[in-house]
């Protein structure tokens, strides 16, 4: 997936290039840059001194020494001062400065932490927001994998408004919190294991409840095809459904895949096999990518063997998004993680 939001210790990260959340002397400090430059050992620190620090909104990169990457990607962010003196720019372009240097040193994977969001104060939902919309460009035009990894959960949070929204959903729709009585009623009336008392109803409706009841008639029918026969009829696949709904798009398909937050090797994969069956998370997203209706995404859904159901809180975030036609497959990710959900991708 190019873009993955994870919750881990970015010092053991197995990537190509980690980023250190460093200040302008490039030369240690508190929280992530403290416990890189522990990790990686005393010649990081040296190799530091060398580099003459850095501005702020830039970066620069080292080797990582102990450290299981090959590189560190030292990135200055700004302190928050309220939102009015540049900051949303200057952390922009810690992301975006980092990801041109890991590309220009040959990096397929990069991890990030949350820049600025600690002891510089930059509200970490916002914060969220400036990284995900920077690495969503970048990746636009870019093959890598990057990965925002979150130390602890705690650490994490969209804005309160979603997530009061996103939770009041799920209580309206969730099955095991408002279980409709009259479906109740209906569905333990239909149990083998219930039957009424035939004394307090009149004969027709006794025998509208009687467990002998005459076998549908398709039961009856004779089987008018071979099994051979039955197979060769098979309806259209995922994959031929996906590539019809890309074209009718209008979309390229790279422009699809990337949108989607899939790997390029994957939907390789999915396009040349007409009966490749996808992960429920990659169908999702796929449909989050071409902008479906909740109609249309049940219907490629169900070409891959799955559907929404309210039993299930992942499917009620999905429904959540494409109700309010927020097709932005990064918010939808970022509200998933916070409700501790898979995510939409690869």
């Amino acid at each position: 997936m190019p873009l993955q939001i994870v919750r881990n210790d970015i010092t053991k990260m197995k990537v190509d290039a980690i980023v250190n959340a460093a200040n302008s002397t490039l030369l240690g400090g508190g929280g992530v840059d403290g416990c890189i430059h522990r990790a990686a050992g005393p010649k990081l620190l040296a190799e530091c001194l060398t580099l003459g620090g850095c501005k702020t909104g830039q970066a620069k990169l080292t080797k990582a020494y102990r450290l299981p990457c090959r590189y560190v990607i030292h990135a200055v962010g700004p302190r928050w001062r309220g939102g009015r003196r540049g900051e949303r720019e200057l952390l922009a372009s810690c992301y975006r400065v980092s990801l041109e240097l890991a590309e220009k040193a040959g990096c397929e994977t990069v991890a990030f932490p949350l820049i600025s969001s600690g002891i510089y104060g930059y509200p970490k939902a916002e914060a969220l927001q400036v990284a995900s919309e920077t690495i969503q460009e970048f990746l636009a035009g870019h093959d890598m994998t990057v990965y925002l990894v979150i130390f602890d959960k705690k650490a994490f949070a969209i804005g309160e408004t979603l997530f009061s929204s996103i939770t009041e959903y799920i209580d309206d729709h969730y099955v095991d919190s408002h279980t409709d009585p009259d479906v109740e009623r209906r569905r333990r009336q239909n149990s083998p294991e219930w039957a009424p008392d035939d004394s307090e109803y009149s004969e027709p409706e006794a025998a509208a409840y009687s467990p002998t009841v005459a076998a549908p008639e398709f039961l009856k029918a004779k089987p008018s095809k071979t099994l051979d026969e039955a197979l060769s009829c098979l309806d259209e696949s995922f994959s031929e459904m996906l590539l019809r709904k890309i074209d009718e798009s209008g979309m390229t398909d790279a422009q699809c895949y990337k949108k989607a937050n899939i790997d390029r090797k994957l939907f390789s994969k999915i396009r040349n096999d007409r009966l490749y069956k996808p992960s429920k998370p990659t169908a999702i997203a796929f449909a989050i990518a071409l902008e479906l209706s909740l109609e249309e995404t049940r219907e490629l859904l169900l070409k891959a063997g799955f559907a929404l159901s309210h039993s299930n809180k992942f499917d009620i975030i999905i429904e959540f998004f494409i109700e309010r036609k927020n097709y932005n497959i990064f918010e939808i990710n970022e509200a998933l993680f916070a409700f501790d959900q898979s995510l939409l991708g690869a």
